[in-house]
């Protein structure tokens, strides 16, 4: 069974882990940074930070001679991590790792995000040198402390700094924190079947948006939720949940989703005011606006006919406007 982070009441701070250099601190081998400008300015005015640097932590000191990941020949411990004098570092990291992560569970996080090519915090394609070859590295890697922070909370939304420069995969990254956020928040509460229900159906545009045959099985789940132990129906539907939303939305996917959104309104708008919608939502479906088009007049319709329904999908306001990511997909 997994371990889940814990969720406090709503009004407490979205907390996000971070590798320590993106903020600026001077804890690389070099005894430099990495500090992400997007990161420390605009995200950061919306989140409280928990910041991590495995290795300096570890007590390697900064600055410190580099380490890197090597693939032992004829092994079949996978890779250790060791310093360019030779010194072996697996045991001492894997063991920080599994602690250090464990007690991450008490700063109520709602996501993570890691240094790229980093041998601990990488979370994809790190280099792993052979060992005792001169055969160049290959980019098959994860970092140890990444691989540690994945294998205990699988459902957390992680990503690295470097994929969050792509305005897609930061906008899902986000959507993926907060929907995190709130569903955590309800599970951690005294919640009910029924309020389980009542949530599930706020989601159903972000998963129809996200897949809409992760969205049936869901709702088989909780149509099948009275026959299910409470613990074990938490535990699943979460699981469920967040594999459906780590599955990247797709423009054809939205404009469905959209699409359904105005079928809610039916014969109450005007001939113009429907007309401008669907010329709206064509207009998105051909990559010619951003999605933030459409969704306004979808916001603007529902709150005017108060389409209660509608005004309660978190896909409709998925995240802060604050950090306009809606604006650039």
């Amino acid at each position: 069974m997994q371990p889940h982070l814990p969720a406090t009441a709503t009004s407490a701070p979205v907390r996000l882990g971070i590798s320590s250099c993106l903020l600026g601190e001077a804890v690389r081998y070099d005894g430099g940074h990495k500090r992400d400008p997007y990161l420390v300015e605009t995200l950061g005015r919306l989140v409280e930070w928990v910041p991590v640097c495995p290795e300096t932590e570890l007590g390697l000191g900064t600055p410190r001679e580099p380490i890197r990941l090597v693939r032992e020949a004829g092994g079949t411990d996978g890779v250790r991590l060791v310093g360019r004098s030779g010194a072996r570092l697996t045991g001492r990291m894997r063991g920080f790792a599994r602690s250090r992560v464990r007690a991450l569970a008490k700063a109520d996080l709602s996501g993570y995000i890691l240094k790229k090519d980093s041998p601990s915090c990488g979370m994809e394609r790190v280099k792993v040198w052979p060992d005792g070859e001169s055969r160049a590295a290959e980019r098959n890697g994860r970092g140890l402390f990444a691989a540690e922070l994945l294998r205990q909370y699988p459902n957390l939304p992680v990503e690295e700094e470097g994929r969050l420069h792509d305005p897609v995969l930061r906008e899902n990254f986000i959507e993926r924190v907060f929907a995190y956020r709130r569903l955590r928040t309800l599970l951690s509460s005294r919640w009910t079947v029924g309020a389980l229900v009542r949530w599930h159906t706020t989601q159903k545009l972000a998963l129809m948006a996200h897949s809409p045959v992760r969205y049936r099985e869901l709702g088989r789940l909780v149509a099948e939720a009275s026959g299910v132990p409470r613990a074990e129906l938490g535990r699943r539907y979460e699981d469920e949940f967040m594999s459906a939303m780590r599955i990247r939305a797709t423009r054809a996917r939205h404009t469905n989703a959209l699409m359904h959104a105005v079928g809610h309104f039916k014969r109450r708008l005007d001939t113009g005011s429907r007309d401008e919608m669907l010329a709206t939502l064509e207009d998105y479906r051909l990559g010619l606006v951003p999605r933030i088009v459409p969704l306004t007049l979808v916001r603007h319709h529902a709150r005017r006919l108060g389409v209660e329904y509608l005004v309660n999908q978190t896909y409709l306001h998925p995240h802060p406007k604050e950090l306009a990511l809606l604006n650039h997909v």
